[in-house]
This record gives C-alpha cells, structure tokens and sequence, in this order.
C-alpha cells in the first residue's frame, strides 16, 4: 500500500467509469486525491491549480480527444506522468501513437478490475522519485513564473516605451513649428517682434 499523498487529475466523461478507477487506486493508494474533469477547458483550469502527479485520461471525450488532453498536458506539465485508461484503443497503431505522443502508457477498461495491480508500478515510481521530482517540478514552475512575469514587464515597457516616443514625437514637431515661428535665443519671432 502506497501511503504517500498523490494528487491524481482523471478526465473521464463517464460517472460510473471514474467511480470504477477511484476504487481501483484506493486499493493500492490510500492518501490519493483524486479530482475528476471532462473536458478540455476544465482540464487546463484543473491542471493550474491542482499540480497532479499523476494524470489519467479517456481516449475518447464528448467534446475533444483523448491526444488534445495529452497535447496540453506535455505542454504544461511534460513531467507528470500520464495514462490513458480507455475503451476505445483496440487499434496497435493508434496505442503506439498516444505513446509516442508522450503517454507514459495506457490501460483497457475492459481490465479495469486489474487496474490496480496496472497502475501500481506507475503510483509505485511517483511516490519514490517524489522527493526527486516534486522540488524540480517546483522549480520548473517558478521558472515558467519568472518567464511570463517577464515577458508581461516587457510588453508594458514596450508599450510604455511607444508612448514615449509618441510623446517624442509630439514634442520635436512641435519644437520644428516653433522654430519656424520664433528666434529662441532672443525669444523674437522672424520679424523681430518681442514675444
């Protein structure tokens, strides 16, 4: 039994499904926090907040695909492993895709009664490699932190910066018309006219 927390992110459109694999993990997992989404949008809000160690997914979703759930994970958080436990794999090509895609592995639900013995070596490598993984996953995001602050201060100073020179701008035509009217060093304008 594993007793170290995990935080488990499932995207499963199915009640009855995801009611089978919180068992499944219970059996193996006692300190697993398991949160549920099913689609996309919901999965990138959970993904944010949540910093899961492990991800699970269904293939097949009723408004994306199982690859658009895999596809955003590897892009926020290429580190967390990811399985999908599916139905709808039954193709070898399609199974070698998602792993080639970046899935750590895949399960059929129609073993979803092994699941736990499946999954285990998964949840078994986490919870080991936890003190290894978490303070770099914890750097990595600071770093993602670091680089958004940064690009956010540098688009405000560009356009900060736009403005000023707008400013600029404004000013040095507005210099040009004066020059063309006035003598300042004498402040008189081209006429001699004291101003």
């Amino acid at each position: 039994m594993i007793k170290e927390p995990l935080q488990i992110l499932m995207v499963e459109d199915n009640p009855s499904d995801s009611t089978l694999i919180k068992r499944e993990i219970s059996k193996i997992a006692e300190n697993a926090t398991i949160s549920v989404c099913n689609n996309l949008r919901d999965f990138k809000l959970a993904l944010s907040n949540l910093k899961p160690d492990l991800i699970l997914s269904d293939y097949n979703l009723p408004t994306c695909t199982g690859l658009d759930i895999l596809e955003l994970a590897q892009e926020v958080a290429p580190s967390v492993t990811f399985i999908f436990i599916t139905g709808t794999i039954n193709d070898e090509e399609l199974a070698a895709d998602t792993i080639l895609n970046g899935a750590s592995g895949y399960i059929l639900k129609k073993n979803i009664s092994t699941l736990h013995k499946r999954i285990e070596p998964y949840l078994k490598a986490i919870s080991n490699n936890g003190p290894y993984i978490n303070p770099v996953r914890k750097r990595i995001l600071e770093s993602k932190k670091l680089v958004s602050d940064i690009e956010l201060f540098l688009e405000n100073f560009s356009r900060e910066n736009m403005s000023h020179r707008d400013g600029m701008n404004k000013i040095q035509e507005d210099l040009k018309r004066l020059k063309l009217g006035y003598d300042f060093t004498t402040f008189k304008d081209k006429d001699g006219n004291a101003s």
